[in-house]
């Protein structure tokens, strides 16, 4: 599939990224891998770091590449000859997106815009956005911008025609022992000597993804996808109270309280989003609801169709992490 293929990814040097660059390789032959992110620095990380990791003859095939979504004709000429993009660029901390909002807007919205035209008109043939629990139900800014994204990606199949642009989405919530994520935090406060871990609220849950899981996904949505899906993985639930004893076994923990636009559950898939959400194996889609849509054109078979009223969330979740298992999980996360 993606063999002797072209793959930009924008904000490609976080976490995602970076396990993208690794497991593209391991698994395939790409013609080129194209990092485009806004920071020279984290990009002259990057490529240090593969230079141990990838053979002399992949590393000719990985570009770094500096510009910004918000920067169209920049896109436009990155694009230039790019059969995938997988778009990962970001205005993510919720705090941040709040305090600059007008901020928010241009990356979050408008560079979505950008990626939308320039692939529509440069002849990208997929295009896969990474989308946030945060965008189901927004209660903070960084929700709603993503909320918009993921409804102008899903638009923009109405705008490619029958052999234009393919545009999708994937979902998932924080991602296990990413940048910023409450693993790599709690293990910060450990290793400084806290005996006491915060907890904002004990009756808090969240969904647990790995990166690999969540690369595969965006892999089975450039394989699969034909216009228009929101791809969400079927993963296990575990309680915040339980990680922190996973980390710090007898340990004490305190509740803090919850932060300003933060949720009890992650939820990625509404009661509301059923009627058209199917289950496969190993994931769930939610199909669009609009005129454009065709099943026989867009639909992939061997899915089910969820009951009407089931909704997704890590607080009612039936697939559980106990204490022992979030310890084989977590030790040897950074």
């Amino acid at each position: 599939m993606l063999n002797n293929k072209s793959i930009l990814i924008t904000g490609g040097t976080g976490s995602f990224g970076k396990k993208f660059i690794e497991m593209i390789f391991k698994q395939y032959d790409p013609k080129r891998v194209i990092i485009y992110s806004r920071d020279e620095y984290k990009q002259f990380l990057v490529k240090n770091e593969f230079l141990h990791k990838l053979t002399e003859e992949q590393m000719s095939k990985l570009r770094f590449f500096i510009g910004d979504v918000r920067d169209k004709e920049r896109l436009y000429r990155a694009f230039k000859g790019v059969d995938y993009v997988i778009h990962a660029a970001a205005m993510k901390q919720v705090p941040a997106c709040e305090y600059n909002p007008f901020e928010a807007v241009k990356t979050n919205i408008h560079g979505a815009q950008n990626i939308i035209d320039a692939a529509l008109d440069c002849g990208v043939k997929k295009v896969v956005a990474l989308s946030t629990d945060k965008a189901v139900n927004p209660i903070n800014l960084y929700g709603g911008t993503k909320l918009v994204s993921d409804k102008l990606f899903i638009s923009a199949n109405a705008y490619s025609g029958a052999e234009g642009t393919i545009f999708s989405v994937v979902r998932y919530g924080n991602v296990a022992g990413s940048r910023g994520s409450v693993i790599p935090f709690f293990k910060n406060l450990l290793e400084e000597g806290t005996e006491c871990l915060p907890i904002t609220d004990y009756r808090m849950t969240r969904f647990w993804i790995t990166l690999e899981q969540g690369v595969e996904l965006v892999f089975k949505a450039l394989k699969d996808s034909r216009g228009g899906e929101t791809y969400i993985s079927k993963i296990p639930s575990f309680k915040i109270t339980d990680l922190a004893m996973a980390l710090n076994p007898g340990g004490d923990m305190k509740e803090v309280g919850i932060r300003e636009g933060e949720k009890l559950h992650e939820c990625m898939i509404t009661s509301d989003d059923s009627r058209t959400t199917y289950e496969y194996e190993e994931h769930y889609v939610i199909y669009p609801q609009f005129d454009w849509w065709n099943k026989d054109r867009h639909f992939v078979e061997g899915g089910k169709k969820v009951q009407e009223g089931f909704e997704y969330n890590s607080g009612t979740n039936v697939d559980w992490l106990d204490v022992e298992t979030l310890k084989k999980y977590t030790v040897n996360m950074k």
